[in-house]
Formats: structure tokens, C-alpha cells, sequence
């Protein structure tokens, strides 16, 4: 044989080899930055290195909703990856987004992946099945808010943890008078402060079951018991028993760098908190209002799920389909819950960070699995599917923030809210018919 012939055979050969052996790439959109941006990174490179016919690779596209609008924007322009990330307060847009998703549960049968919807905690895998109890979305990173604490500060002014929100303005009180600059805090206070704080007390949001009945809902939330709430928390402004810090996490170096002794926020700023923090600190389960509730109900989660895009061929969902097969493994979900403070996905990676030593060796991090567990969700605590709730958010935001100026009555923010929310609720339910 010639060396001609010799050549040409050899890159005949390195060409079907290059084909055999072409990995299929399934792009993932997310909106995680910073550390959990190289977090998820490390999954995808992980999983990538167990086999050798797809890639996965991770794009950082901003925050939830940035991420959420350039997926729906790429989806039109039929650019779309076959994986993105969507918060929760997007989910009814995204079930409303007709021959726009690929339900996941339907992709992993089809692609032959063993699937077990029982194997997901239930106040997790509830919020994004059907009524007819398909899940839409593969969860992922799912928090529920909670009490942290400066226990070095705490201990320092003879105060205990408090579990009511009167003991919370005591706690307050002693911390301040013990020379710190503020009480307590919060962040992404529509979700604490009237998405959960309503759920707590088994208060409803809205009609219709908050919305999981029917886009035909209205609001709620502007009752007797959350103004209340929040015109108390309002009052606590004066002394600095309560400082506003920012409407999503920007008031976590208020706590982090002993500013506020009290901080009311995601689960998920565990490895922050745990990064950053000079001081011992804890966390516990939200304040009780006694004047609403003997006793809690149960807090509803945040986070995001997994979605899967229509419009790509069927190797491409063999590949999404493995990848999220092991993304919901014990081994990964227990990693990612230990570094983040998102809560296990399934019952399989809690027991396995407990039998891990991880909540006896980090007394408080099983808080949010607590809370989210403590009582079988009731419509009103099961959470929420309400239709523009992003906007909504904002303008709850907004009318949130003229109640900490002194602007607003609450009773006159949150019936605002609800009057400006309800036209977003029909320009919605018109939309999805």
C-alpha cells in the first residue's frame, strides 16, 4: 500500500472515530453565581467524567429572572438549551407555555431512566406535579426560609433564641442594648414575609387554593393578620429593633458582619454565612405570631427546578435524561445540600447526610427539612401558582418598602398590592386561555 493510500485510510479511519465518539452536548442555563456557580459547574464536570457521549455544560445567565427571560427569549428564536433553571414563582408561566416544555417525568420514562416520583420529599416534588400528579420540573435547589442567629452576640446580651415574634422584639431589645447596631433583618421579604409568613399560620394568598385550583384566583394576603404583622415590624424601626436591608439577599452582610444579631432568610445561605461569619452562629425554625396561630403549620419552599425544553432531537434528551438521573442521586443531593443548605431533593440524600454525621456535626442545618415537614400541607400551606408572580413580587416589593418609610399604612400597601396584583392575575388568565 502506498503511503498515499496508507494517509488517505488513516483519516478515513480518524474520521468514523471522531463520529463514534462525538459527544453530544445538552446545554444548561442557570442562575447560579459565585460559589454555587462553581458548584454546579463541578457537577456538570463530574458527570461529564462517568461516560463519554454527552457533555453537559453549564451557562450562567444571570439572576432567576434574567435567566427565566433569555430562556423564553431563545426559546422563540429556537436557540434554546434543552435544560434551564426557573424559580419557583415561575412555575405557573411555564405550565402555561404550551408545547414550550418537555415534562420531565415524561422524558425520563421515555428515555428509559428509572424514575420514582415517591422518592422526592413530598413539600418539594407537590409544588410542580399536575393535578393529575405528573412532575413538570426535575427539582433541584429548593430552600424555605429560617431564623439565623448571632449566638456569640445572643449570648454576649443574656438572650435567648427566640421562637415568637414577640420574643423576637425582646431579643431585639437586649441585642441593641448591648451595643449592636440592629435587631433583626430580612431578605426577600414578599417570600418571607407574606408568602411564608402566611403559610405559617395556615393563611391563604389567594383564592383558588392559591392558585394550584385555577388561574381564575385572587389575592388575599392583604388581611387583618399579615398587616398587622408587618405594621409591629414596621415600629420595630424606631430604636433599630429592625432595619430594612434590601429586598432579595442584600442585607446578608448586615448580619454576617455583626450588624444585626437576626436574620430572617433562604436556607441556602448556609455556606455563605458559614464562609464569611466571624461568629458562632445557628439557626432555627420562624417566629410564631400568637396572635395568629397556636402552633406553625408548615413553611413553603423557594429555589428553582429543572426544566426541560421542547425542540431537540431525541439523542439530546437521552443525554438530559442521564444527566438528571444523576443529578438526583443520593450521593450528588447530599453534597449539594451540605454545601449549600438547599434541602435534599429526596428522602434517599437526607438519610444519607444523616447517617453522614452531617446534622449531629452541624446542629440547625436540618431546620429547613423540619419546618417543611413539621405538618401535611393544607391548601393554604402547600404553596403557591399564581400567574406574573414575578411582577407581582415587585410590586408587593414596592409597596412593602413605602410601609418601612413610613409612607404606608400596611393595610393600605397590601391592598394596593393585591389591587395591582390582581390585574397582572387577569392579564395572565387571558393569556393562558
Amino acid at each position: 500500500m502506498s503511503i498515499k493510500s496508507l494517509l488517505c485510510t488513516s483519516a478515513i479511519l480518524a474520521s468514523t472515530a471522531g463520529v463514534a465518539f462525538a459527544e453530544t452536548e445538552v446545554q444548561w442555563w442557570h442562575a447560579m453565581g459565585g460559589a454555587n456557580g462553581e458548584r454546579v459547574n463541578k457537577i456538570a464536570e463530574d458527570f461529564n467524567a462517568t461516560q463519554s457521549e454527552y457533555k453537559v455544560v453549564p451557562v450562567y445567565k444571570g439572576n432567576y429572572t434574567e435567566t427565566m427571560t433569555a430562556a423564553i427569549a431563545a426559546f422563540r428564536a429556537k436557540e434554546h438549551p434543552q435544560i434551564v433553571q426557573v424559580f419557583e414563582v415561575g412555575t405557573a408561566t411555564m405550565m402555561a407555555a404550551k408545547g414550550a416544555i418537555y415534562p420531565v417525568e415524561k422524558l425520563m420514562n421515555d428515555a428509559g431512566e428509572a424514575f420514582d416520583g415517591d422518592a422526592f420529599l413530598p413539600a418539594v416534588v407537590s409544588y410542580y406535579e399536575t393535578p393529575e400528579g405528573e412532575l413538570l420540573s426535575m427539582p433541584f435547589n429548593s430552600s424555605t426560609p429560617v431564623m439565623w442567629y448571632n449566638k456569640t452576640a445572643l449570648d454576649a446580651a443574656g438572650a435567648s433564641v427566640p421562637t415568637t415574634w414577640d420574643e423576637v422584639k425582646e431579643t431585639a431589645q437586649k441585642l441593641v442594648d448591648n451595643g449592636m447596631d440592629c435587631g433583626v433583618s430580612f431578605g426577600w421579604q414578599s417570600w418571607v414575609m407574606v408568602e411564608n409568613f402566611s403559610a405559617w399560620h395556615n393563611i391563604g394568598m389567594g383564592t383558588k387554593e392559591n392558585g394550584f385550583a385555577g388561574f381564575d384566583t385572587e389575592f388575599s394576603f392583604n388581611n387583618e393578620a399579615v398587616a398587622a404583622r408587618l405594621d409591629g415590624i414596621a415600629a420595630m424601626s424606631e430604636g433599630n429593633l429592625f432595619k430594612y436591608g434590601g429586598r432579595r439577599g442584600d442585607s446578608l452582610p448586615m448580619f454576617t458582619n455583626g450588624e444585626c444579631g437576626m436574620w430572617m432568610n433562604s436556607s441556602a445561605y448556609y455556606g455563605s454565612i458559614k464562609s464569611q461569619a466571624e461568629f458562632e452562629f445557628g439557626q432555627t425554625m420562624l417566629p410564631l405570631d400568637t396572635s395568629v396561630a397556636d402552633a406553625p403549620q408548615n413553611s413553603i419552599i423557594g429555589g428553582a427546578t429543572l426544566w426541560v425544553l421542547a425542540g431537540h432531537d431525541e439523542e439530546e434528551y437521552k443525554g438530559t435524561a442521564q444527566f438528571l438521573t444523576y443529578l438526583s442521586s443520593p450521593e450528588v443531593q447530599a453534597w449539594w445540600h451540605q454545601e449549600t443548605g438547599y434541602v435534599p431533593i429526596t428522602t434517599a440524600a437526607y438519610e444519607l447526610s444523616k447517617e453522614q454525621g452531617f446534622y449531629e456535626s452541624n446542629p440547625g442545618t436540618d431546620t429547613a427539612i423540619q419546618q417543611l415537614s413539621l405538618n401535611t400541607p393544607t391548601p393554604n400551606s402547600r404553596g403557591l401558582r399564581f400567574g406574573n408572580f414575578v411582577q407581582v413580587r415587585d410590586v408587593i416589593n414596592e409597596e412593602l418598602e413605602a410601609v418601612w418609610a413610613g409612607d404606608k399604612s400596611a393595610t393600605d400597601a397590601l391592598n394596593a398590592a393585591a389591587e395591582r396584583g390582581n390585574t397582572l392575575l387577569r392579564k395572565f388568565e387571558r393569556s393562558a386561555k
